[in-house]
């Protein structure tokens, strides 16, 4: 190992106790503690909605392609390329998918939406790998490129077809749904007894396993392969060496600009996915800004998950359960969750106090203290709120995740081979 390779890798260990990753006891033990706080809320405010298997099946539904750009974004920052560009992937992940899919049936569809997704992951690896442009200008402007065409080529393929038009395709044929035999009816029942906790998992565990499409069961398998990948296997290890620190990656025979592209166009494969995913199951047809962005919203999840992914599935849950409660008549949802955030602001209040940060934990328990009279004195909540609430949420994650972040170190940054000879 080089003496810059020494030298750089000091300060990530001194600095080692402020990023420690926590262990799963304590994930599971603050999951467990989250699920009690919205019982009590839950019970206290008669909103059994909020955990009802309706409520969580529709929150998978629409946590996938969420999810599925998330994991497009992960793969390509741990080989060092920030990919702003998962919007225009999924956009192009929704109009092959739904082209195809009308045509040749709803698989071949997903076929093609990935492939439209690797498309636009190599015209992003072109741009930034091979030709150093700023990896925010390239997925910028694939964005603007990929809405554009997705525009131009539906007045040939949809406009004058039966049921089509300019904006919209002809109707795709399901992929169709599956409910686990048994459980689900009685996961069901155990939901509707509106039981202290016992129900609240029940609703939990019966959303994922009720009114599945076989390609959220994909996608879902997707979480945990792309973890063993990456962190079990020689491959996974070369590809986040290339976006820990490349130069050391090629003095060790990695060949950087190989991984590089090919965890962009693995980014734009999953991106993609996750737009045949909209067109294709969340919908059957295509529609003209029909990601409303969702690709933006699955960086945010990545984040919000420190680029692991695990993380970066409760993330995809959190903003998939938000956009949920838009669909299903969310505003007194939304109300009974505005004592779940008051009584989470106070836990947080005691934790920075226990902390012996004074300051922020003053601040912690004001906002707290707000939103609990904005509680009291609601009966419910504006619906405009309850449309902005995904929104919302990923800005208030990310303000509040930021400081605990640890990106790939090399994320972003120019490369040129032979540039640490």
């Amino acid at each position: 190992m080089s003496t810059a390779t020494v030298a750089k890798t000091r300060p990530a260990k001194a600095a080692k106790p402020g990023r420690r990753r926590m262990s799963l006891p304590v994930v599971l033990l603050m999951i467990a503690g989250a699920i009690v706080l919205v019982s009590v809320v839950r019970m206290i405010t008669g909103a059994h909605g909020i955990t009802s298997t309706g409520q969580m099946s529709t929150a998978l539904r629409l946590a996938v392609p969420i999810g599925l750009a998330g994991l497009g974004g992960l793969w390509a920052e741990r080989a060092g390329v920030v990919n702003i560009g998962l919007e225009g992937m999924m956009i192009l992940g929704t109009w092959f998918g739904a082209w195809a899919g009308y045509q040749w049936g709803p698989w071949v569809g997903v076929a093609f939406g990935i492939i439209g997704g690797c498309l636009g992951g190599i015209l992003h690896a072109i741009a930034t790998v091979t030709f150093n442009v700023n990896h925010i200008v390239s997925g910028v402007a694939l964005n603007i490129l990929a809405l554009g065409m997705a525009r131009y080529l539906s007045k040939y393929a949809f406009e004058g077809v039966e049921q089509g038009s300019s904006k919209q395709s002809p109707p795709i044929e399901s992929l169709g749904t599956f409910d686990v035999p048994g459980l689900s009816e009685w996961l069901a029942t155990l939901n509707q007894k509106h039981w202290f906790v016992v129900s609240d998992v029940a609703g939990l565990l019966g959303g994922m396993i009720t009114n599945l499409s076989p390609l959220t069961v994909v996608a879902v398998a997707l979480v945990p392969l792309t973890w063993y990948v990456l962190w079990r296997t020689a491959f996974g290890l070369r590809l986040r060496s290339v976006g820990e620190n490349p130069v050391a990656a090629e003095s060790l025979g990695v060949n950087v600009y190989k991984y590089k592209y090919i965890a962009v166009i693995i980014s734009g494969g999953f991106a993609g996915m996750g737009g045949a995913f909209l067109s294709i199951v969340a919908s059957n047809v295509y529609l003209d800004g029909q990601t409303a962005g969702r690709g933006y919203i699955g960086l945010a999840a990545m984040i919000f998950g420190n680029w692991m992914p695990g993380g970066l599935a409760l993330g995809a849950g959190l903003f998939g359960y938000t956009d949920s409660l838009n669909l299903r008549g969310g505003t007194t949802n939304v109300h009974a969750l505005l004592l779940l955030v008051a009584l989470l602001l106070v836990v947080g209040t005691a934790y920075l106090v226990w902390r012996k940060r004074y300051l922020p934990a003053l601040v912690t328990a004001v906002i707290a203290a707000v939103m609990y009279l904005w509680y009291a004195n609601t009966n419910e909540v504006p619906s405009q709120l309850v449309a902005a609430s995904p929104y919302l949420v990923t800005l208030l994650v990310l303000a509040l995740s930021a400081q605990h972040l640890r990106m790939p170190k090399a994320d972003g940054l120019p490369y040129r081979k032979g540039q640490g000879g």
